[in-house]
């Protein structure tokens, strides 16, 4: 039993690391493959979950871990819970409580002001990611910055909340489901409520429901995984259903052979009456329809050619 190239989506449990996953999934890979060559297959994830969260973790094996720049910029789906009313030097149930200088009372909140509050968040905005988070700073990550209690200087990076919806709020429990850019820290996004209600917040639970067009419904779980991996591997998303919101160009024989050495595409080397596209990204398939890379019009190379940036053969 072998486990294929491709996007196996796991089912992440609260409490272990997205390194954890990745380091269980290295392992069953490892004890459940007879070709000694596949045995050491690439493993990595297209985007962090913190221990708290639980939720959609994509892990890119083998030649997809090539894909993985692409998959980790994807859109994002959360259901999250909030506590307000206190705050926390993490901005969730993990940190150290900090009280807040101008307590008001959750009692004295009304829907309005809630209304308020998690609408300011909505769409485009700068984000200041929390002190105790994996960014780097001079090459070390804030998070060991801020747990020796050293100066945390990040800068707030830009975000996108494209959907942000109050799913129930009784009292301190605010319940939110959110889709939002890569990039976008929850934690803050809770944070930044309770600083705008004056109540203070922290996140209290948070499942990811779906990153890019993985969904928890196609996930496994971490005990699938473990215990029956023939199962898990029959899961795994092969390389050519990967990406489907890029156009998909098949190439001649020729072509493909060209495409897998990283060679200029022209229409001519394209199977059959196919628009050739003038700009952004498109996969390259093989007449057999497996995908040979991720190319695209390269400003410094020749005009109307696409150059494969990302080949998977």
């Amino acid at each position: 039993m072998s486990f294929p190239d491709g996007v196996l989506v796991v089912h992440k449990p609260p409490g272990p690391t997205s390194h954890d996953i990745v380091a269980v999934a290295r392992r069953v890979i490892g004890r459940s493959t007879m070709d000694e060559r596949r045995s050491t297959i690439k493993v990595g994830h297209t985007g962090t979950l913190d221990p708290l969260a639980s939720g959609v973790l994509p892990l890119v094996l083998g030649r997809a871990t090539r894909l993985a720049q692409f998959l980790s910029s994807a859109e994002k789906e959360y259901e999250a819970e909030i506590e307000l009313g206190v705050s926390t030097t993490t901005y969730d149930r993990a940190g150290d409580i900090v009280e807040p200088p101008s307590p008001r009372r959750v009692s004295e909140l009304a829907r309005g002001d809630i209304d308020s509050a998690v609408g300011a968040f909505r769409g485009a905005h700068l984000q200041q990611p929390p002190s105790f988070s994996a960014k780097k700073i001079d090459g070390d990550r804030a998070y060991d910055l801020a747990r020796r209690r050293a100066p945390v200087l990040l800068q707030p990076s830009e975000v996108a909340a494209h959907e942000l919806e109050i799913l129930e709020w009784d009292g301190p429990r605010l319940r939110l489901r959110l889709v939002c850019s890569a990039g976008f820290y929850v934690r803050s996004l809770a944070h930044g409520i309770g600083e705008r209600l004056g109540t203070g917040a922290h996140l209290t639970a948070l499942v990811r429901t779906r990153s890019g067009d993985f969904s928890i419904d196609s996930a496994v779980s971490l005990e699938v995984l473990d215990r029956h991996p023939e199962q898990a591997a029959a899961k795994v998303i092969p390389l050519n259903r990967l990406l489907p919101g890029l156009p998909a160009l098949v190439l001649t024989e020729k072509g493909a052979a060209l495409a897998a050495k990283g060679g200029f595409i022209s229409p001519s080397h394209l199977e059959g009456p196919q628009a050739f596209p003038s700009a952004g990204r498109v996969r390259l398939l093989h007449p057999d329809g497996h995908l040979i890379a991720i190319a695209e019009q390269r400003p410094a190379g020749p005009v109307g050619f696409l150059h494969p940036g990302v080949v998977l053969e």
